[in-house]
């Protein structure tokens, strides 16, 4: 009798086990990790639908619910239908120097893209495992990244110094979190996610963890919009655009293997109007059909006349205290003489409707992407 209690006491607690076992083992989908972190359900046979119940992430859902609306009212739906208007002709492959982990702006302006590529300081961190998290750590985390997100989302760009110190930090930190929240949010479907890393002559190869160094840089992320569109790449480096970085990584051979693409830059500290990012500069002026910038972008002395056609939008004031030297007299004499199309939405240091500015510069021989041009 002692025995069979004995066995099945045993038989009862591998009972028990079995359950946590397989939950600890089953993985979320890329798709339904992306959409928890952003607030909205994942599918319900998924390992994070029971998370869903917890007080935590329904706060987060709501909050979220509420950001992305008041987001989509006040910029996103404005920059769709500017987007809409004025680029008719877009490139397949987009080009967005200096953009961190901000793939929301790059779809609003872009959402045609079959390429993006994507580069910042930022590094890209472990792929997220949300199954890991429980109780007050899931609090923790998705407060954390509403916290990553707050510049964004308020003033349309991120502080890389900022940036820097939350990306570091806690269970959800790195790029891929919020590069994850801006797919879901931008309605998309997230189909694979991979480490990559870049050989000197450009080549992508998978990731190799055994290298020296150990840590990936570089993200490749393939999804869809919506649940059945066509499958669009989006590659996200960790690396540095200054000369020197550059000259190393392989970083603009690879871009240059995508050939001739747009270019988007806003909120970038003006670092194209030094020398130190000239590599960088002329890789745009001389690969893209179109560049869209805000002036901390490309000086206007170097679209020469004979190349470009310039369309400001807008309005152009002197920049931000901190930026005071950038000045350019001639952009602003293109904005005075250029009769400037309408900007109803904030973008880059100006944040605030009827404050900011964009130009779209035009590679003569392209096919127009402005209206009027």
């Amino acid at each position: 009798m002692r025995s069979f209690s004995v066995v099945a006491a045993l038989a009862a607690a591998l009972l028990l086990q079995a359950p946590i076992s397989v939950q600890a083992t089953e993985t979320a989908s890329f798709d339904d990790t992306a959409r928890f972190l952003a607030g909205m359900p994942p599918s319900p046979n998924s390992p994070l639908a029971p998370l869903t119940r917890e007080p935590a992430w329904q706060q987060h859902a709501r909050h979220f619910d509420a950001a992305w609306a008041s987001l989509d009212n006040s910029q996103l739906g404005k920059v769709r239908a500017w987007t809409a208007q004025n680029m008719t002709a877009p490139r397949q492959t987009l080009f967005y120097m200096f953009s961190g982990p901000d793939y929301l702006y790059a779809n609003a302006f872009f959402p045609k893209a079959s390429t993006y590529v994507l580069s910042g300081l930022e590094r890209t961190g472990p792929i997220p495992d949300v199954t890991k998290l429980r109780g007050g750590a899931l609090g923790a985390g998705l407060g954390h990244l509403k916290v990553s997100l707050r510049q964004v989302l308020s003033h349309s760009y991120f502080i890389t110094s900022q940036m820097g110190a939350h990306l570091s930090r806690g269970q959800l930190n790195g790029t891929l979190p919020l590069l994850y929240v801006f797919l879901a949010r931008s309605g998309k479907t997230v189909r694979d996610v991979s480490y990559v890393q870049l050989e000197p002559d450009g080549t992508v190869k998978p990731f190799d963890a055994s290298a020296p160094g150990g840590m990936p840089r570089a993200v490749k992320i393939v999804f869809v919009s919506g649940s059945a569109g066509p499958e669009q790449t989006l590659y996200y480096f960790s690396t540095n655009l200054a000369n020197d970085g550059v000259a190393k990584s392989g970083f603009l051979k690879f871009c240059e293997k995508l050939g001739t693409g747009d270019s988007f830059v806003k909120s970038a500290s003006y670092l194209l109007h030094g020398g130190g990012f000239s590599s960088v500069r002329e890789f745009m002026l001389s690969r893209s059909a179109h560049i869209l910038q805000d002036d901390t972008g490309i000086p206007v002395s170097h679209f020469k006349d004979d190349a470009w056609a310039l369309q400001p939008f807008g309005r152009y004031t002197r920049p931000i205290p901190v930026f005071a030297g950038r000045y350019q007299p001639r952009l602003k004499t293109v904005f005075d003489q250029g009769r400037p199309g309408a900007l109803d939405f904030g973008i880059g240091y100006k944040w605030r409707a009827g404050q900011s500015n964009l130009m779209l510069a035009t590679r003569k021989g392209t096919q127009a992407a402005a209206t009027g041009q």
